[in-house]
């Protein structure tokens, strides 16, 4: 073998660094969460922010922001987005979620996901047999937080829904963290 060919075969090869790190994902799942849901919030949104950091791929965004949220709450039963269908602008299709199977499509109007997207203002309902119009896309839901989520223009993209399984499940805490975690992610 010629002395060159040698020298590159004994040269060890550093591994390149991924800008997708496996490890991080790890990392989050082995967290110790704080038991006080305000301070868990934070400590979330800070980890949801440095996984995130540099990602654009809305759909990636959308995916890691369910998974991680679903992943750290136990009352949460059902947590996904329905986003804007470019097609028909009144009406929200089924996004990246964790849970059992969703409505595909929502209009606008219909429901606890359809009123967020119509008034752009966050849907807290502690019991949602009681809701007028709910769609109960799995019955075992009792309670449900919608947030609307818009874009840096102001543009509404979809609503986040957060579904449990125990009836008022949800306060002004859980309203006000979801809010603050998709401005910051996608306004």
């Amino acid at each position: 073998m010629p002395p060159r060919r040698m020298a590159m075969l004994e040269t060890p090869r550093i591994p390149r660094r991924s800008r997708y790190i496996p490890a991080m994902a790890e990392a989050f799942n082995d967290i110790t969460l704080s038991a006080d849901k305000a301070t868990r919030y934070a400590e979330v949104a800070d980890e949801i922010a440095s996984v995130l950091d540099g990602e654009t791929n809305l759909t990636a965004r959308m995916a890691t922001v369910a998974s991680m949220l679903a992943n750290s709450f136990d009352h949460y039963f059902w947590t996904g987005f329905y986003v804007v269908d470019p097609a028909k602008p009144r009406e929200l299709v089924v996004g990246p979620y964790q849970g059992t199977l969703g409505c595909l499509r929502i209009a606008f109007g219909r429901g606890v996901c359809g009123a967020a997207a119509e008034t752009g203002q966050t849907q807290l309902v502690a019991d949602v047999h009681a809701f007028p119009g709910h769609i109960a896309c799995d019955s075992r839901s009792q309670s449900e937080v919608v947030v609307p989520v818009f874009d840096p223009e102001g543009q509404l993209i979809a609503v986040l829904d957060v579904d449990s399984d125990k009836p008022a499940a949800f306060d002004e805490t859980d309203q006000v963290w979801l809010e603050k975690i998709l401005k910051a992610t996608f306004a």
